[in-house]
């Protein structure tokens, strides 16, 4: 794995020891991150979360690229093992929030909500709408936010108050774009 483009580009990351965590592939982060740029333009001084984080790639992808600020949630000993290495080797800690702790388990947001939520969540769970929902009421997610859900091709995703903008197939992978209705 390594970083796709901006100015870590081409730096390794490490990924989890073990196989509970499901690295997303570069050739799906790539995919995702030319998806969002045709929507956004660029990343500058987004305040994102990658939330299933495992390495962490998805968040340090946006971070390569200019945004501000990344909220890291990941759950699994040892892919926070491998996201805190990451962090570190690109020496982004002052960049990172990273939250060894569920998803589900975020309490309500205190500052200034996120333009960008990069969701991986195990296949085939519907944690990912779950969160979105969740967090939503929660007010972390901003009314004008870009979210991204990655599921298994087999999968569809609706969240009520949000409508699928765009979706990608990518290997085993669906990369699901997601706009509040409002």
């Amino acid at each position: 794995m390594r970083i796709v483009a901006g100015q870590w580009r081409g730096r390794p990351l490490v990924a989890p020891e073990g196989d509970i965590t499901r690295p997303t592939a570069d050739r799906t982060r790539e995919t995702l991150f030319s998806m969002l740029t045709s929507r956004l333009g660029d990343f500058e001084g987004l305040r994102v979360a990658d939330l299933f984080a495992g390495s962490g790639a998805l968040g340090l992808e946006a971070l390569s690229r200019g945004a501000a600020h990344c909220i890291f949630v990941e759950q699994d000993a040892a892919a926070i093992r491998a996201l805190r290495s990451n962090v570190a080797n690109l020496k982004a800690q002052e960049k990172s929030d990273v939250r060894a702790a569920s998803v589900m388990a975020m309490g309500a947001c205190r500052g200034e909500p996120l333009h960008l939520v990069l969701l991986d969540p195990p296949y085939e769970t519907n944690s990912g709408a779950v969160a979105i929902d969740k967090l939503t009421r929660l007010g972390w997610i901003a009314p004008s936010a870009w979210i991204s859900l990655e599921t298994s091709r087999k999968e569809d995703v609706s969240v009520k108050g949000y409508f699928v903008e765009a979706t990608r197939d990518v290997g085993k992978a669906r990369l699901h774009l997601l706009r509040r209705e409002d």
